[in-house]
C-alpha cells in the first residue's frame, strides 16, 4: 500500500464528545467510509449525497470522512480522477484501488478490493448506495466480513455511544426501524438514491490519496464481461433524477386516464409516476412507484394528481422543491405538505395545466415557474 500526499489531511482532535469509551474489540475502527460507485466513466449522485451525509456522521464522531473509488485506470472518468474530486465533496482522504480488472463492474474482483482496504484500514461506518451495483456488493463484502448490514436506510445518524443508528421503512412500509449494529464492525449501510441533499461542491485543499494494490489474477474470476448494451428503453423510469415529476393516484379513476399524467410531463420535460395503490392494481409497474416503499425523489417540481398522501408517500416526496397537490378532498392529508394546493377533480385540471404549460411554457425550462 502506498499514499500519495497531495496534502496531509490534520488529524481530528479526538473523539466527540458525544462518544463514549469504545469496547476493546472496536476500538482500531475509526472513519466513515462512503463507497463511490462508478460506472462507465460516471459517478452515481447516490455517492456524492452519501458524502454530504458521511461528513455530518464523521463531524459528530469526531473522525475523518473518506471516499473509496475501486475502478480502472487512467485519465477523466476514471478511478483516480474521481479520488482526487471526492474533496470537494467533503472527504478528507481517499482510498483508491486501480487495475484493469476493474474497468466493469464484477462482484468477485470489487468484493475482494473493498474487503481488502477494509481488513487493512478498518473503518467503523461504510456506506454504499442502495443501487443495483451497491446492493450486490454491499451483501457480498457484508458476508466476507461477517458484520451486519442495514438495507435502503432513508436515514441515518450516531447515538449517544456513537453507534450508527441506521433507519429504514418496514412492515410493507407502514413502520420505521433503527437498526444497530452492536457485535460486529463496521457498520454497513446501504441508502437509496434522493433521499439525502445533495451536497454543495466547494474548492479546497486536497487531501491524502491512500493507493491500495488488488491482489487478484483474471484467471481467479469466474464472471467474464463480454460487451456492454443499453437497454434503450425509453419507457424505462428515470424518476430519482427527473426535475419534474407527475404522478397520479386512486382519483385518477380509470387506467386510461394516466395518459393524463403522461402528457403533462411530456409537456414539462419530465417524468411520471404512481403512488402504490395503482402498482397494486397492476395500472402501473413496480419501478413507477413513489413513496417509502418505491422511488424517493427530490425534483424541482413534484405534481400529485389525485393522491390522498398517506405518510408512506410524504416520505417518497417531501424533498421536492415545490409540491404541487390536485385532490378533490379538502381534507387530504397531501395538503399538509403541499407548497401549493388545489381542491380540483384531477381528470378535468390536468388537461387544463397540458395545455396552459404547452403555450407558455419551453419543455424543462421551469425555472420561471418553480421561482
Amino acid at each position: 500500500m502506498s499514499t500519495e500526499n497531495r496534502e496531509a489531511c490534520s488529524p481530528p482532535s479526538g473523539r466527540a464528545a458525544m462518544k463514549k469509551e469504545l469496547p476493546k474489540q472496536f476500538q482500531d475502527y475509526r472513519n466513515v467510509w462512503v463507497f463511490i460507485e462508478l460506472e462507465h466513466g460516471q459517478v452515481h449522485p447516490v455517492s456524492i449525497e452519501l458524502l454530504g451525509e458521511g461528513r455530518k456522521l464523521a463531524d459528530k464522531l469526531g473522525v475523518h470522512l473518506a471516499g473509496v473509488v475501486i475502478g480502472p485506470p487512467g485519465g477523466q472518468g476514471t478511478a483516480n480522477a474521481i479520488a482526487d474530486a471526492a474533496f470537494a465533496y467533503g472527504a478528507d482522504l481517499s482510498y483508491l484501488v486501480e487495475s484493469p480488472l476493474l474497468a466493469h463492474y464484477r462482484n468477485e474482483p470489487f468484493t475482494k478490493a473493498l474487503t481488502d482496504l477494509v481488513s487493512a484500514n478498518k473503518p467503523e461506518i461504510l456506506l454504499l448506495g442502495a443501487t443495483t451495483l451497491g446492493r450486490d456488493l454491499a451483501g457480498s463484502v457484508a458476508t466476507t466480513l461477517k458484520t451486519g448490514l442495514t438495507a435502503d436506510c432513508t436515514e441515518l445518524n450516531v447515538d449517544s455511544d456513537g453507534s450508527l443508528a441506521a433507519t429504514r421503512p418496514t412492515f410493507g412500509g407502514s413502520l420505521l426501524c433503527t437498526i444497530y449494529t452492536l457485535k460486529c464492525r463496521p457498520q454497513m449501510a446501504t441508502v437509496r438514491p434522493s433521499v439525502m441533499a445533495m451536497p454543495q461542491r466547494v474548492n479546497k485543499p486536497t487531501g491524502s490519496i491512500i493507493r491500495h494494490e488488488l491482489k487478484m489474477l483474471e484467471e481467479e474470476i469466474a464472471t467474464k464481461v463480454l460487451a456492454f448494451f443499453s437497454d434503450g428503453d425509453s419507457n424505462t423510469a428515470n424518476l430519482a433524477y427527473a426535475d419534474v415529476v407527475v404522478a397520479g393516484g386512486l382519483g385518477l379513476g380509470a387506467v386510461q386516464n394516466l395518459q393524463l399524467l403522461k402528457d403533462l410531463a411530456r409537456t414539462l420535460g419530465g417524468d411520471f409516476g404512481c403512488s402504490r395503490p395503482l402498482v397494486q392494481k397492476g395500472w402501473m409497474p413496480v419501478d413507477r412507484q413513489i413513496g417509502q416503499t418505491g422511488n424517493t425523489i427530490r425534483p424541482k417540481l413534484y405534481i400529485a394528481a389525485g393522491i390522498s398522501g398517506a405518510v408512506q408517500h410524504r416520505v417518497g416526496v417531501e424533498g421536492s422543491d415545490l409540491i404541487v397537490a390536485i385532490n378533490t378532498d379538502p381534507n387530504a392529508p397531501i395538503f399538509d405538505f403541499a407548497h401549493l394546493g388545489v381542491v380540483a377533480d384531477a381528470i378535468s385540471f390536468l388537461p387544463a395545466l397540458t395545455e396552459v404549460f404547452t403555450k407558455r411554457l419551453e419543455p424543462r425550462n421551469l425555472e420561471k415557474f418553480v421561482q
